[in-house]
């Protein structure tokens, strides 16, 4: 892929997060990775949607260095750094403080995996991280956010690629995916799923869904016999 080729896709990718009604003012990011070339490009930090070009996007190599582009990069570039690290099979990570999704971070509780909706996308639950201490708080705190996250998926043993998400306790959600358009839908469903979870938990206290329900609707769009579309 070329450069300016992901710089379109990740500058598109930016403005679908308002599109879609998941930030505010400058709530959020995206990034996507050139694996390949070691290219990351991430939006510039603090910058309106409104104001937003393709060109004013920050290229950075893995190590987070500005390689392209004459603004800071997104102040949460240490946490998809991280994120790139830890997850080799992802090439696009998107954060924002969608209301609902961002509710269940700040009430610290995963989001059960308790309907169909929720099954298409996510294989289990949408964990949420533990809180992070003191000590990670005032040290590298965007590093230590994506060390929190890469923890909570490995000590719960989680597969990334079959749960695509993840809640930042008391702070918000990311999502990633195979691609950066796939990242964002990601994200677009995490919140629908936040609202749906959080109206059925209000209706009757969530009641646990047939695995087998679970393992079918995700089965049918993800793995060697998926044959929902075309």
């Amino acid at each position: 892929m070329m450069l300016r080729e992901l710089k379109e896709i990740v500058f598109e990718a930016n403005l679908d997060l308002v599109r879609h009604r998941l930030v505010l003012f400058t709530w959020g990011n995206v990034s996507g990775i050139d694996r390949e070339r070691g290219l990351i490009v991430i939006k510039p930090s603090g910058v309106s949607y409104r104001e937003l070009t393709a060109d004013m996007l920050a290229v950075l190599d893995v190590q987070g260095n500005l390689v392209e582009g004459q603004l800071h990069p997104s102040s949460d570039t240490p946490t998809h750094l991280v994120l790139y690290h830890s997850f080799p099979e992802i090439a696009g990570v998107v954060h924002t403080h969608s209301t609902y999704a961002t509710a269940w971070s700040q009430a610290q509780r995963d989001i059960p995996a308790n309907g169909t909706t929720h099954a298409d996308y996510f294989y289990q639950e949408i964990p949420c991280t533990r809180s992070m201490t003191s000590p990670e708080i005032l040290g590298n705190y965007e590093t230590e956010t994506g060390n929190v996250i890469a923890e909570c998926f490995r000590t719960r043993q989680i597969n990334p690629v079959d749960v695509p998400g993840v809640l930042v306790a008391n702070h918000g959600p990311f999502t990633w995916g195979d691609s950066v358009s796939r990242a964002v839908e990601n994200a677009v469903v995490l919140e629908e799923v936040a609202r749906i979870a959080f109206l059925s938990d209000s209706l009757n206290p969530v009641l646990p869904m047939n695995p087998l329900l679970v393992e079918k609707h995700f089965a049918r769009k993800h793995g060697n016999n998926a044959y929902y579309g075309q």
